[in-house]
């Protein structure tokens, strides 16, 4: 695959991370990412979006735990400087109050019970969000979990019909070159439930924690990747670092 056909993470003087994955996301996929919660999602999908914004792209980052100043914040310690992107609107910051019980994406409603109806609904609606080249939303089981809908349908055991609206909505975005990723936590939601979003996504990560002595290291297992460009590793160590953000680890077996 042509580097045209990549959308390039870009901080090459930084990390490693582009080169390991094989110098970038191919446009037109669907990004699914899982680990349990301190596995390193949300700097994983700041690494993503920040690098991606470096390199031309345009992002939207929709965050179920962060606020705009939080945000903000977090990305400034891991040194990752995202004002001008945001005031240039190359990046679209949104933050969604769905574990609150608020359910909002991007200005109260009226009501509690109106917030959470059909959230998958509502997400799909908010236009804004969806005309940037990549989407990325963390976390997504939030939203799941949050969409009355979507929780009546699995409990009759209609996972698949719960999930086939968003995935159709998915797949079109995708099929104009846009990119979604998804960050899940897999311990909130049922194996039914993401196992719809597992089967589309294009490429398939999940970060993993082992415990070494008195270390906690984390890996990113590479399940599938479509439409690669250079190969990438199965499995590739990483850290997160104040001021440094995702550093990939070289690590030798003694």
């Amino acid at each position: 695959m042509t580097r045209d056909n990549l959308y390039s993470l870009g901080l090459e003087d930084h990390d490693r991370l582009n080169h390991e994955l094989g110098g970038g996301i191919p446009r037109g996929s669907i990004v699914l990412i899982e680990g349990d919660y301190g596995a390193g999602k949300s700097a994983i999908s700041q690494r993503f979006s920040y690098g991606l914004c470096e390199t031309g792209h345009s992002v939207t980052l929709l965050s179920t735990e962060l606020t705009v100043s939080g945000f903000i914040d977090q990305m400034h310690s891991l040194s990752y400087g995202v004002e001008d992107h945001l005031l240039d609107e190359r990046l679209l910051f949104l933050h969604a109050d769905v574990d609150t019980g608020g359910g909002r994406l991007t200005a109260p409603a009226e009501d509690e019970e109106g917030n959470r109806k059909e959230l998958l609904n509502r997400l799909m609606k908010a236009e804004a969000m969806w005309q940037a080249d990549v989407i990325v939303i963390d976390t997504f089981d939030a939203i799941l979990r949050n969409d009355p809908k979507f929780e009546a349908l699995i409990r009759q055991n209609e996972e698949r019909q719960a999930a086939l609206e968003i995935i159709s909505f998915f797949r079109d975005l995708v099929s104009q070159g846009q990119v979604i990723v998804l960050t899940v936590d897999p311990s909130t939601v049922d194996e039914e439930a993401i196992g719809p979003f597992r089967a589309i996504a294009d490429v398939f990560m999940e970060l993993q924690m082992v415990e070494v002595g008195n270390d906690v290291r984390r890996n990113i297992s590479v399940k599938r990747f479509a439409g690669m460009g250079e190969q990438v590793g199965d499995t590739i160590g990483f850290s997160v670092r104040a001021d440094a953000g995702i550093v990939i680890e070289s690590r030798s077996v003694a």
